[in-house]
């Protein structure tokens, strides 16, 4: 069984917010739980998403989910350990449409994490 392991310490940056309208598309959207919501970006050639744990972390799984017709065509899990420079673990390989999708990553270690989304 999987857990989040975002917790109400974790630290939350985006690239950037539709509009600017924090209020309806802002960052604390991306873990409410709420399908009717999300965090939307504006456009651009590079989003990113930036997670910073409290603690050391163990990444095996990422799930993510897109709206249909919005999602990025390719990404990459970038994570370093303390203040070491960030560094590429994985590509992955998001589907466009709105279901939950899984990457088993199988990755050991202690990674403090950055998801970035990249357009090819």
């Amino acid at each position: 069984m999987t857990h989040s392991l975002v917790c109400p310490e974790t630290v939350s940056r985006v690239s950037s917010v539709l509009n600017r309208d924090t209020r309806q598309f802002g960052k604390k959207h991306l873990f409410d739980q709420n399908e009717e919501t999300c965090w939307n970006s504006d456009q651009g050639p590079s989003q990113w998403v930036i997670l910073e744990f409290p603690q050391r972390i163990r990444v095996f799984q990422l799930q993510i989910q897109f709206q249909g017709g919005f999602s990025s065509r390719r990404g990459h899990l970038e994570g370093s350990q303390g203040s070491e420079a960030l560094s590429k673990i994985v590509d992955f390989y998001p589907e466009d449409n709105n279901s939950l999708q899984i990457s088993c990553l199988g990755l050991g270690g202690g990674w403090s994490v950055l998801l970035k989304a990249m357009p090819w």
